[in-house]
């Protein structure tokens, strides 16, 4: 019984193994995917600029240009750390919220194995105690 208990555990251990590590692949795969699409946003919103740039003038204008541009990088910047935060908290929290419920479920089946264990331990007393009665 603790042979099978044992092997029971470790098929457990297993599983959650694999599973953390899927969804840490598959968080992995969203966060890339997150990161390519803010960067074909910033290589867009890049173009745009040098564009806009090359049309005005050598005057003010591209002063003042260059200053919302160098403020729009800044808010890029800006705005790609929050993501990044953003998702780095949301995996956080998954990875979390997986550990509590692989948690649970290990400790329903960990007291189901128990109980089945103690069932058999208690019948198995039983079943001595009437071969010592019938001797």
């Amino acid at each position: 019984h603790e042979r099978e208990h044992d092997r029971e555990i470790s098929e457990l251990a297993a599983k959650h193994a694999e599973e953390m590590e899927k969804l840490h692949a598959e968080l992995k795969e969203e966060q890339r995917h997150l990161l390519e699409e803010l960067q074909q946003q910033m290589a867009a919103t890049h173009r745009a600029e040098q564009e806009q740039a090359q049309l005005q003038s050598q005057t003010l204008h591209s002063l003042e240009l260059e200053a919302l541009r160098l403020t729009l990088n800044n808010m890029h910047t800006s705005q790609l750390e929050l993501t990044q935060s953003n998702l780095r908290k949301e995996k956080e929290t998954a990875l979390m919220e997986l550990r509590e419920m692989l948690n649970d479920k290990r400790a329903q089946e960990v007291a189901i194995l128990q109980s089945r264990h103690q069932l058999e331990w208690e019948k198995i007393k039983e079943q001595c105690q009437k071969e010592k009665d019938d001797l």
